[in-house]
Parts: structure tokens; C-alpha cells; sequence
């Protein structure tokens, strides 16, 4: 049969395979949970046998720490090329923005993941990384906002810690609803993101 033929080809020197088994996988933990997935259970989705997975993976805490320290490190490449590139608080905070699009786009089952498991993942310490990243993320919002303040881009009157929630809220949830290749690009979505949010926090002239 076909099947059994693709099954014999899966080696553990594949990168292409391996992609697309942590894709799968990344897909049955956003949509399962990671303590309801189970190793079969990606392995049925990836049509292929439990025992073959372990070709690849040696459990599916590995798979996950792999889904999303993949995610991380593409997000932070792309907000620290923001962070360093010296534009104003109101050019960053849209950089910011368009970028988290982008990673959606790119990652939406990671950041989904992200979203329902990070908080009690990152008490443990192969995740601990996730409480660091969380930490810097919000550095970063934080300090452009507060720069906006100063420099009287934003309101003064903002509370910057609600806006910060508001505006990483808002943006996130996202990826409970976007699906790539529909009928906006990242950056389309991006942009009336920005309209709908900027406009409430410009300084009024």
C-alpha cells in the first residue's frame, strides 16, 4: 500500500519531515491541549505509527519546547531589528504591531499554544525561558509607550500598563481566528489594527 511505502521513508535525518511533524504537532496542542495530546495522538494525525515519531522527537515535551522556542526566536529577530532601529514611539509601536502580525502568520498554532500554556509551563525549568521572553516583551511595549507619553505622542492621560494589556490583548487574540492565505495579508490586518488603536491614544492637535 502507498501508506506502508511513505511510512518506511521517514528517517530521522529529514529536516523537511521533521517541520512537518512539529507542524501537525503544533496544530493537535493548539487545538487539543499539550496534557490532552498525547504521542499517538500526533502520530495518527501525522498518519504514521506512535513508535516511528520517536525517530524524531524523544517525547512531546521536546516537540513543544521546539514549537515554541522556534516561535520565540523568530519573534524576537524581528522585534529586536524594531527595538534597534531608533524610530519614534508611534513608528515602533506600528513596527511592533505589523510584526506580531507577520508572526501569526507564520506561527499561529505556536502562538495559540503560547497563549493557553505558557502560564504554568514556565514554572517549569525547561520553560522557563517562556516567563524570560514574557518579561523583555513587556519591557518593550512598556518603554515605547511610556516614551510616546513623554515625548507627548500618546495621551498623557493613558494608564500605560492597561494600554500595554489592551493593545498586546487585542493583537494576540488574533490567532484564535486568523487562518494564512485568507482574504487579508498580516500587514492589511496590521493596519486596521493600527487605525482602530492609534487613533484613541494620538495626542488630539
Amino acid at each position: 500500500m502507498p501508506t506502508t511505502k511513505k511510512k518506511t521513508q521517514v528517517t530521522a535525518s529529514s529536516p523537511e519531515r521533521r517541520r512537518e511533524l512539529l507542524g501537525i504537532a503544533a496544530e493537535v496542542f493548539a487545538a487539543q491541549g499539550y496534557n490532552a495530546t498525547t504521542v499517538r495522538k500526533i502520530a495518527d494525525a501525522a498518519g504514521m505509527l506512535a513508535g516511528s515519531l520517536y525517530y524524531h522527537f524523544d517525547s512531546k515535551e521536546s516537540m513543544l519546547d521546539e514549537i515554541l522556542s522556534t516561535f520565540l526566536d523568530e519573534l524576537w529577530a524581528g522585534y529586536d531589528s524594531v527595538l534597534a532601529a531608533g524610530l519614534g514611539p508611534r513608528e515602533t509601536i506600528e513596527a511592533l504591531v505589523t510584526e506580531s502580525f507577520r508572526e501569526i502568520d507564520r506561527h499561529r498554532a505556536a502562538v495559540a499554544i503560547y497563549q493557553k500554556e505558557s502560564r504554568h509551563l514556565s514554572a517549569q525549568p525547561r520553560f522557563h525561558y517562556l516567563a524570560d521572553s514574557q518579561q523583555k516583551f513587556e519591557k518593550a511595549w512598556l518603554g515605547t509607550l511610556e516614551r510616546g507619553v513623554a515625548a507627548r505622542v500618546f495621551r498623557d492621560d493613558l494608564d500605560v500598563r492597561l494600554t500595554y494589556r489592551f493593545v498586546r490583548d487585542t493583537v494576540w487574540v488574533a490567532a484564535s481566528w486568523y487562518r494564512p492565505g485568507g482574504q487579508h495579508s498580516p500587514e492589511e490586518i496590521a493596519r486596521q489594527y493600527l487605525s482602530m488603536v492609534l487613533d484613541g491614544i494620538s495626542v488630539r492637535h
